[in-house]
């Protein structure tokens, strides 16, 4: 077994290029000899214990092996550990000290990516998990306006909801999303489309705002509150002529095939966006991530790719760059009082600081509680049967959080862990998105 130094790395981690396209990737055998190398490691150091299912259930099998080694784990129980991982990235950015520029280069994540891809190539990934991240198609469907009011009421129904369980495998118990007859697209199809923006700093003082599938079809109200609070600050907004889902959710299913069409769709619209002054931005962190970072690293030589991923902001980080250069307008009109923050981690591992919290801050008579915990939604792996009570006993700690803040206002920029949250407090309160807040403080 490798033995970890106490040192590790106390370099900044780097991240390798995902090698998709070498036939190696792909070898079943070549995968499995590297998750029993990786696998190794981590039964030595054991830091990540805490961060999701995926470490737990690696132990487990080791420390019930005949050898309570891993050569004692069989190669066929591989699959539970990659089961349980929904690619937060915590492990790589936050817990592991062994990953790149280290000699050992360890790389869960996107060891598991490779995992699921090989698994999804194989043809055994689930129907119901294609169906889950088919959220394009599923949100074309359920946002026809009487289908939307259709699907809305049948999934508060008991006997519907456990039907859907015993067919589908969808938790009768896990929090579903809403769908609206009235998408945010259609909302702000009246956003200005080439008003001059005013330059500051790293910024060009106007913005793309990319609707993401689960902004457009479920939850717009984050985005007309976005539009608001910026055009406040004298940042016109615009939304891209078309857009597909970012591929976040095939992503995690293995599904690069699907992640190379969305790419194809999505980047050559958001390039040409760039190209005439653009800055771009989404209100789900996970998309941001991919335009950041995902799609980065399976197209390191893409021009357009990199032209995106400079231009591509978190919303906040974009308002704290403004406020550096003193653009933006602090006129707020309430306090906020106590607000418990849920820091989502596909925004932590952005590596921009936590700045939802500092923009919420310059609000006076605002105390901002921030948790840096998952929730465990994940978007799908919350409302799998076989997930659900996982995810709910991850979320447990954060839910403490919020309960011992008694805040005025909780929620996080990943709208769907803050309805997850709500949904394990069981109390009736609603979370809010910080955009929102950031509206209700400046009394748009």
């Amino acid at each position: 077994m490798a033995t970890p130094t106490r040192e590790g790395n106390l370099e900044a981690p780097t991240r390798h290029p995902l090698d998709w396209r070498n036939p190696d990737f792909f070898d079943e055998a070549s995968l499995f000899k590297e998750m029993e190398r990786v696998f190794d490691i981590c039964h030595g150091c054991r830091r990540c214990v805490s961060l999701c299912q995926s470490f737990p259930t690696l132990f487990d099998l080791v420390d019930e092996s005949e050898s309570m080694e891993v050569d004692g784990v069989k190669k066929s129980d591989y699959w539970k550990v990659v089961d349980h991982c929904y690619l937060c990235d915590l492990c790589y950015m936050t817990k592991c000290p062994y990953v790149p520029p280290h000699e050992w280069n360890l790389d869960f994540p996107h060891l598991m990516l490779r995992a699921k891809a090989v698994h999804f190539r194989k043809g055994e990934t689930k129907l119901r998990d294609r169906v889950l991240t088919s959220t394009d198609a599923v949100g074309r469907l359920a946002g026809i306006p009487v289908v939307a009011q259709v699907v809305n009421a049948v999934n508060k129904l008991g006997p519907a909801r456990k039907a859907l369980e015993s067919v589908a495998g969808i938790h009768a118990g896990a929090w579903l999303p809403e769908f609206s007859s009235r998408p945010l697209r259609r909302r702000l199809d009246k956003l200005p489309a080439s008003t001059p923006g005013e330059p500051a700093g790293r910024t060009r003082g106007k913005v793309a705002l990319f609707a993401t599938c689960y902004m457009n079809r479920n939850e717009p109200g984050p985005g007309e509150d976005l539009a608001a609070v910026f055009e406040h600050n004298g940042i016109p907004v615009t939304l891209a002529e078309k857009e597909r889902c970012c591929g976040m959710p095939k992503l995690e299913l293995g599904d690069l095939d699907a992640v190379a069409a969305a790419k194809e769709a999505n980047i050559p619209v958001l390039a040409k966006l760039v190209d005439e002054g653009w800055d771009l931005t989404a209100l789900i962190p996970s998309c941001v991530l991919m335009f950041k970072q995902e799609l980065p690293l399976m197209y390191p030589d893409d021009p357009d790719v990199l032209k995106v991923k400079n231009a591509f902001f978190d919303p906040f980080e974009y308002l704290m760059l403004r406020h550096r250069e003193g653009r933006l307008k602090t006129d707020f009109r309430q306090g906020l009082g106590k607000v418990a923050y849920h820091a989502a981690c596909h925004q932590r591992v952005q590596n921009i600081g936590p700045k939802t919290r500092e923009v919420l801050s310059l609000v006076p008579d605002t105390e901002v509680d921030i948790i840096e915990r998952c929730s465990g939604h994940d978007g799908t792996y919350a409302v799998k049967k076989e997930c659900h009570a996982f995810a709910m006993k991850i979320v447990k700690p954060v839910v403490t959080r919020v309960n011992q803040a008694r805040p005025d206002h909780y929620g996080s920029d990943c709208a769907m862990a803050g309805h997850h949250i709500a949904h394990a407090r069981g109390d009736g309160s609603a979370p809010e998105h910080p955009i929102t807040l950031l509206r209700k403080a400046y009394g748009l």
